[in-house]
């Protein structure tokens, strides 16, 4: 249209440039010019292409304007989501932060294609599947391969309902290492959560719950929990629930009996399907009467595939002696009966020799050990097999030697798994040096490579762990042997790592601030919560003690030390002596006592070291921590005396010291509750 009002325009021009030649130019002839009839024309056509032009601007103007509408519509809508999703995040990571899904990629990705078929395929689980049976119980032995099984069962569960929203999937791996944060309630609230995040929008029952709790920053009870998981669970057409290794959760303190009872009253009132697996234990096997149960046992089509699928990890001369490669398969699948991580350990012995005799004399001294098929035999088998394990270990060059040990003991005796990261600073600290040289890293594959098959790293989750239960059970047994003062050194370690100058020269950073010095110092965490511990357990140093009695007198390193142990929760003013009856160490409470601290500090929730003594537990450091008559009534901020602490969670003991010192039984918190 522009290059029509163009040669309009210059064929104007054109026009009245020829009307305008001659020796006078007047008003009348410039006048004419305008009026003929080809120059009438020509305005009144750019008249209308002005006109045209001058409506597709306004055209453009409008749909610009709708574009740049539908794009702000549209951010905004996305921020909308993503502000909502965060929202939703936040208040699942409030149910519990735990998260399973990792360990489940980490379990199906170690799975050999093909093995677990059987299980699928086997009646019990169709009947369990297919009709109204709620329950199949799974007991196999150690080694068995259950875990793995487990994993299978999700995988199949969730491919096979992948895009029906109505099933509901929950699922937890039960693990004797982390029986601290796997109580009945906590597992509640795992089977809570995964539901929830199941639905497009969270049930209006979790928000309700977050809702009421959210400000008080507190936490619902066990019931309401479970109240609350009936409610989601009813909003599904179907639920399928599954535990793994029931027998590693914690008995002592009631958290097995307590989760079956709810699980099986869950059950009763919303008809959700349970599959579960456990070591043989007569107490679970009561729980279980008069359900489906199927027996865990490696079968040999299983062991077979996983041999094909590592044979070429052996030596280069097995992978041309097929016969060879058939006699491996055969005995080892015979000798481990059942037992599937017998049969890895096994193959692992294998890859070290470097002849077919060495390996058939090692395959015929299989043969022996398999004559007895008892489940205590075969533990047994498995007990050898880690001795042997361990004498390759000591046989390698000192430096390797040295860090396995390192390794193994930091693994056994560190009192929840440890990331990679986390595991590669506790043995990268030197003591007594206040930085941490990155130079001293060993490498994780070095980590590994050393430890003769012992220890694995799950890529998902970044866990460096022992291969197997019975792994840890070996080690139990045999720590006063392998590993006498690892203890005693993980302390060490730990308040050297502690003593790091992140928070020297500056007040102890709050909440957000925290999280720069544990990102960056990537042990901290585990160290500050962890130290004291270990020095209970551990036998007495003189290295040990002199490191925690600098660390104690240091109010800045205790500072940032009980910072990290209770996150954002921590009160300010910590001290040392605090520290001691948090731990319960109490030699450690006496020195600092001899070197004059105050007995009566108190923290900012004007709790003393004698309140945080009970309120842990630690009987043996409460008369330590007695102070004088005239102030054994002192009370906190929210006016509870010590004897208020002591009643409140039961400590006997505690009760039974104060009240012979003459405690006031009668004192009165701001609430007007006597401890009585």
């Amino acid at each position: 249209m522009l290059e029509i009002c163009q040669k309009e325009l210059e064929s104007l021009l054109e026009e009245l440039r020829k009307r305008g030649q001659g020796q006078r130019l007047s008003w009348e002839r410039f006048k004419g010019a305008f009026l003929a009839k080809d120059t009438r024309e020509s305005v009144q056509n750019l008249s209308r292409q002005c006109q045209s032009l001058n409506s597709m601007l306004s055209i453009d103007a409008a749909v610009l304007g709708a574009t740049i509408y539908k794009e702000v519509r549209e951010g905004r809508k996305e921020q909308q989501e993503w502000q909502r999703e965060q929202n939703r995040q936040a208040i699942l990571d409030w149910l519990t932060p735990t998260d399973y899904t990792p360990q489940q990629s980490d379990f199906i990705s170690r799975r050999q294609e093909g093995t677990g078929q059987w299980l699928l395929d086997c009646v019990e689980f169709q009947e369990w599947m297919h009709t109204d049976k709620r329950t199949l119980f799974c007991p196999g032995i150690p080694g068995a391969g259950k875990t793995i099984l487990t994993a299978i069962v999700v995988n199949d569960l969730a491919t096979r309902f992948t895009d029906n929203a109505t099933i509901g999937i929950a699922y937890i791996f039960c693990n004797f290492r982390r029986q601290g944060e796997q109580k009945a309630k906590d597992l509640l609230e795992s089977l809570l959560k995964q539901l929830a995040e199941g639905q497009s929008s969270l049930p209006e029952s979790v928000l309700s719950l977050y809702s009421k709790y959210k400000e008080k920053r507190t936490h619902p009870s066990l019931d309401e929990i479970s109240t609350t998981l009936r409610s989601v669970v009813a909003t599904f057409s179907r639920v399928f629930i599954v535990l793994d290794a029931i027998d590693e959760c914690q008995v002592s303190d009631g958290c097995r009996s307590r989760l079956l009872s709810e699980i099986f009253d869950l059950q009763d009132k919303t008809g959700a399907k349970l599959f579960a697996t456990s070591r043989p234990n007569l107490e679970i096997e009561k729980e279980f009467k008069g359900y489906l149960s199927r027996e865990i046992l490696a079968s040999d089509g299983d062991v077979q595939r996983y041999l094909d699928g590592h044979m070429s990890q052996l030596r280069k001369f097995v992978s041309s002696r097929p016969k060879l490669q058939e006699e491996i398969k055969d005995e080892i699948s015979r000798t481990v009966e059942g037992m599937f991580l017998l049969a890895e350990l096994y193959f692992r012995e294998l890859e070290d020799l470097t002849s077919p005799k060495a390996i058939r004399v090692a395959l015929h001294q299989f043969q022996i050990q398999a004559q007895d098929s008892s489940e205590n035999k075969k533990l047994k088998v498995l007990s050898k097999v880690y001795d042997r394990a361990m004498d390759r270990i000591n046989g390698q060059r000192e430096g390797f030697r040295l860090l396995a040990k390192k390794v193994l003991s930091w693994i056994t005796c560190a009192t929840r798994p440890l990331t990679t990261l986390e595991l590669r600073h506790a043995i990268a600290v030197e003591i007594d040096e206040l930085e941490l040289d990155e130079d001293n890293l060993p490498d994780i594959e070095d980590i590994v490579s050393v430890c003769a098959g012992l220890v694995t790293v799950d890529e998902e989750s970044n866990i460096i762990r022992l291969v197997h239960y019975t792994t840890q059970e070996y080690f139990d047994r045999t720590q006063s042997h392998w590993f006498p003062s690892a203890d005693a050194e993980i302390a060490t370690i730990c308040v050297t790592y502690l003593s790091i100058s992140v928070f020297e020269g500056e007040a102890c950073p709050k909440d957000n601030e925290l999280e720069k010095p544990l990102r960056s110092n990537q042990f901290f965490e585990y160290a500050a919560r962890n130290w004291g511990h270990h020095a209970r357990k551990g036998l007495a140093t003189t290295q040990m003690d002199r490191l925690v009695l600098q660390f104690l007198e240091s109010e800045v390193k205790v500072a940032g030390a009980s910072q990290a142990m209770q996150n954002t929760m921590a009160p300010e003013g910590v001290k040392g002596l605090h520290l001691t009856a948090y731990f319960g160490l109490r030699s450690a409470a006496i020195e600092l006592l001899k070197r004059g601290h105050d007995l009566e500090a108190t923290d900012s929730d004007g709790q003393t070291p004698l309140m945080w003594a009970i309120d842990n537990g630690n009987d043996e450091l409460v008369e330590v921590l007695l102070p004088k008559e005239a102030s054994i009534d002192k009370f906190d901020t929210l006016k509870r005396t010590a004897l208020h602490h002591a009643a409140s969670i039961g400590q006997i003991v505690s009760m039974d010291l104060l009240i012979q010192r003459q405690a006031n039984v009668e004192a009165r918190d701001l609430q007007g509750q006597t401890p009585l």
